[in-house]
């Protein structure tokens, strides 16, 4: 459903720099959603999803039309798919898709692969990591590594399809348990990002199988959590939440996880994460989608580099400078744009006010 939001906005008289934030108050329901109103991605940030796409194309032809249309719709920039089991029929949808390109190594046991927006994305590389038979119990589907760049950053993302199934039992002696085989997986990649990407902007994505947010000792992503200095996972929240907003409906649990170096929580970055519930923009809701497309929900990330859109004064940083400065244009109806247009419409005014705040207010 769409909802609108009043925002109110007060400047304290003669002293600007007490500004109170928007509040932000739900009106109400206006009107219901359909396929054509499924979006998440723009210009501005690089926006990037994992999907287990459940045995690709589930319902043949039909399912093929379905998800052309929805990475359309989408607008992403990368996304990470799991459980493709027909090559010819990805490779068929690709070509329907003229703003996309994509990758897989193969399709044994439902591969893995990549659908990349090509006037974003700077490719610089794909291949597997883990791909030695010693591996293959930790790893069903070798993990699958891009590296790209987006906007002259560079980045790595690592594609997982982890071991399913298992009794809710973390046992770290028996090699064939299934929980230990999933902790084993997000350790050793732990462990290659710590020595071979130990500075890099990382995402680690995919269905991994397990719940981020059980407790100890029977939790396989404990060391990750454990290092928050270094690691994050970035649909934590989600994982802690209301089951309505998780990405497998039908158990229900949330088994499909963004995972996000220090380097991209800790920088100038604005981050913002969401299970795409597309059920919610079909007529037949979960039926519809569950039979013709897949049992499970992407999720997604947004990164958005801050500091070019909010830094007014340009001294690489945003603070109550910034506000003072861009209150100071509006109030004397300066014609200045540049950088105090931050909704990039032609106009310095509340509206920009409005975005900086929240943005402050956020961060």
């Amino acid at each position: 459903m769409v909802f609108i939001k009043r925002i109110v906005f007060t400047i304290i008289k003669g002293n600007p720099s007490k500004i109170t934030y928007p509040i932000l108050l739900l009106l109400g329901t206006l009107s219901s959603q359909d396929l054509e109103d499924l979006s998440f991605g723009d210009d501005a940030s690089l926006d990037i999803a994992t999907w287990n796409i459940e045995w690709f194309p589930k319902n043949n032809q039909t399912t093929v039309d379905y998800v052309s249309d929805i990475i359309s719709l989408m607008d992403l920039d990368i996304l990470a798919i799991q459980e493709v089991d027909d090559t010819v029929m990805l490779d068929q949808m690709l070509d329907e898709l003229p703003l996309y390109s994509g990758y897989y190594q193969s399709s044994w046991f439902a591969g893995l692969a990549y659908i990349y927006k090509t006037e974003s994305i700077e490719i610089n590389d794909i291949y597997e990591i883990y791909t030695t038979s010693s591996y293959w119990n930790a790893f069903p589907r070798s993990p699958m590594l891009i590296d790209m760049n987006f906007m002259g950053d560079n980045y790595l993302i690592i594609n997982n399809h982890f071991k399913c199934c298992g009794d809710g039992i973390l046992d770290t002696v028996d090699t064939s348990d299934e929980e230990n085989r999933r902790y084993t997986a997000i350790n050793l990649l732990k462990e290659y990002i710590d020595v071979n990407l130990p500075e890099s902007n990382v995402i680690v994505l995919g269905d991994l199988n397990d719940d981020i947010s059980e407790a100890p000792p029977n939790n396989v992503f404990q060391n990750i959590l454990n290092d928050s200095t270094n690691y994050r996972f970035a649909d934590l929240d989600i994982a802690m939440g209301n089951s309505s907003e998780w990405s497998f409906p039908n158990w229900p649990s949330h088994l499909d996880h963004i995972l996000i170096t220090d380097e991209i929580f800790n920088g100038s970055n604005g981050l913002e994460v969401q299970t795409i519930k597309i059920d919610e923009y079909l007529d037949g809701g979960w039926s519809e989608y569950d039979q013709n497309i897949s049992d499970h929900r992407p999720v997604a990330i947004k990164i958005i580099n801050q500091v070019p859109f909010y830094d007014i004064n340009g001294d690489g940083s945003i603070n109550e400078s910034d506000i003072l400065l861009l209150v100071s244009l509006v109030l004397n109806d300066n014609e200045s744009i540049g950088m105090a247009d931050i909704n990039q419409d032609s106009q310095t005014d509340i509206f920009d006010l409005i975005l900086l705040t929240d943005f402050l207010q956020n961060n």
